[in-house]
């Protein structure tokens, strides 16, 4: 048998709906894999589906292509506020596998992606497996359903909420039901997302929909009790959402049947507010109206049964390795938005901007307004809230929205399984976002840069010539997570310089990553107790 057939076996693989037929190509970085893309992974969530949890995929007769990727999800461009039309046909995921038939099976890296479950998609113009591919994992991306087609709550058995979190499930378990076939292990799945990925995670990690599915998680920048993902009166928000679109009603199965009619793009980045607040909050990132929310029981399969934080203290959890972390200047994406002075001014008009919105939605005017004041002088001391006083504004921002609320989560998160630390500091010519730090002398990694060093762009014209800084970076990364992915563990031996040390609540350990891995103790230790004091003053424990 000649290469030329091998190759062309080797193309097509045999899952439980059908035939696929990939792609043999070359990675950016020389190495040869597999590609499948555009497989569905549920019945195409239309009509009478709408808003509802995902069903079986349907199978197909001959071969499938898998070849080009499936339609993304209807969304919006955060960044650049544009309506991305998509299909609402589109749950489906990729595979990436260096060898259909290795020698013994390989581990599994099951990829969520973020975007504030507004926003994003699987496809590999951003999300490219070919740094992964490199380390002899398998990579597997997915859509899911976002905003209000995929987190709308109606609070009843047929629309609990979280069907873009179920669609999660399903693709999972499809993935154990046919990853052997691309060559996969079983045994080491690894789900890692970023953002609105991460939380999804733990998520995914605390409810019994997903026991047994994954053996290990890894949580870039996000957890469910960020103030983005904050869920405020979900049933009320769908009516409001029914009279913002024209239609007065009730009745709950009246409202479902309307907006199962209405065309898609009424449905995409609504705000739907509640309350006078939420117009302002909403604006600068701090609340988005459709997120995952703790269902009722009506005798439905529930996915997130109760508050996460009460599943931490009862111990009612999956067992599952973690490594979690974030970068060291988070805020800094949003750099584009902080210096236009009319944003900035929000924050001086409306000083309760500055407190966390579980606080509040939660506390009195009085306690509001004095936490602002105590936060501004923490921050400000005697300068003022302006553009030319950016160090301090991302100081705020980034602590605010994301060190003290993961290190409440992850010091919380029980030792049943390795537990792991990191905070990404790098600086490198691929910081697309965090070089617009720079002309403010903020040297630092921002929110999704870490993925730059992950994922491979096609679209982006970011450089990663070997022997340079930024190949070094990926290189570091990459070998961390794929050993978490393999072993439990990012450094399972002293290859990359240090033995990392597992994370307790008494010694707080970490790794520094830069060009390099440094140890140290309590990251942020001095933002995560100053917090920690405003939000049990308003009757949030630590």
């Amino acid at each position: 048998m000649d290469s030329q057939t091998i190759f062309a076996e080797c193309t097509l693989v045999e899952v439980q709906q059908g035939w696929l037929r990939g792609k043999h190509v070359q990675a950016v970085t020389g190495e040869y894999f597999y590609s499948f893309k555009g497989i569905p992974y549920a019945k195409p969530p239309l009509g009478s589906l709408r808003f509802k949890a995902p069903e079986e995929p349907e199978s197909w007769e001959g071969v499938r292509n898998a070849t080009e990727n499936g339609a993304v999800c209807p969304q919006i461009n955060l960044l650049k506020n544009f309506y991305v039309p998509g299909s609402e046909d589109c749950l489906f995921l990729n595979v990436f596998t260096p060898n259909v038939h290795p020698p013994k099976p390989l581990p599994v890296m099951f990829y969520i992606h973020g975007g504030l479950f507004k926003s994003n998609s699987g496809d590999d113009t951003f999300f490219g497996p070919d740094f992964l591919i490199s380390k002899n994992v398998i990579v597997v991306t997915i859509n899911y359903r976002l905003d209000a087609i995929g987190f709308l709550s109606l609070e009843t058995k047929e629309v609990p909420g979280n069907a873009g979190l179920k669609d999660q499930v399903l693709a999972l378990q499809w993935v154990n039901r046919n990853i052997k076939q691309f060559g996969g292990d079983l045994n080491r799945i690894t789900m890692f997302g970023q953002s609105a990925g991460a939380a999804s995670i733990v998520y995914h990690m605390v409810s019994p929909m997903s026991k047994g599915l994954f053996q290990r998680g890894i949580l870039q920048s996000g957890v469910p009790n960020l103030d983005c993902f904050y869920s405020y009166k979900p049933r009320d928000r769908a009516f409001k959402l029914g009279r913002d679109l024209g239609f007065e009603t009730k009745n709950t199965s009246e409202l479902l049947t309307f907006l199962q009619s209405v065309p898609t793009e009424k449905l995409i980045n609504t705000t739907s507010s509640l309350l006078a607040s939420e117009e302002i909050t909403s604006i600068i990132f701090k609340l988005h109206p459709f997120v995952p929310v703790i269902e009722k029981d009506f005798g439905q399969q529930r996915f997130v049964i109760e508050d996460p934080f009460k599943a931490l203290e009862t111990g009612n959890v999956n067992k599952v390795d973690v490594l979690c972390g974030y970068t060291s200047h988070e805020n800094l994406i949003l750099m584009p938005f902080y210096v236009n002075w009319f944003y900035i001014e929000r924050y001086n008009k409306y000083r309760e901007l500055f407190v966390p919105t579980k606080i509040l939605f939660n506390s009195p005017p009085d306690v509001i307004l004095y936490l602002a004041d105590k936060i501004i002088d923490h921050y400000f001391e005697d300068k003022s809230i302006s553009v030319s006083n950016m160090p301090e504004f991302i100081n705020y921002a980034t602590a605010s929205t994301m060190f003290y609320d993961v290190h409440r989560f992850f010091r919380r998160w029980p030792q049943v399984g390795t537990k792991f630390f990191y905070k990404f500091s790098a600086y490198s010519a691929r910081n697309m976002y965090g070089h617009q730090g720079t002309r403010y002398g903020i040297y630092g990694s921002a929110h999704t840069e870490d993925l730059l060093h992950l994922f491979y762009q096609k679209d982006l014209d970011l450089p990663f010539e070997r022997n340079s800084k930024e190949y070094k970076i990926i290189q570091l990364l990459v070998t961390v997570f794929t050993n978490f992915a393999k072993y439990g563990n990012p450094t399972p031996d002293s290859s990359l310089g240090v033995i990392w040390p597992q994370f307790d609540n008494t010694s707080l350990a970490f790794v520094n990553i830069t060009d390099e891995l440094e140890v140290g103790s309590a990251p942020d230790e001095e933002h995560v107790q100053f917090w920690k004091t405003i939000l049990e003053y308003a009757g949030i424990t630590f």
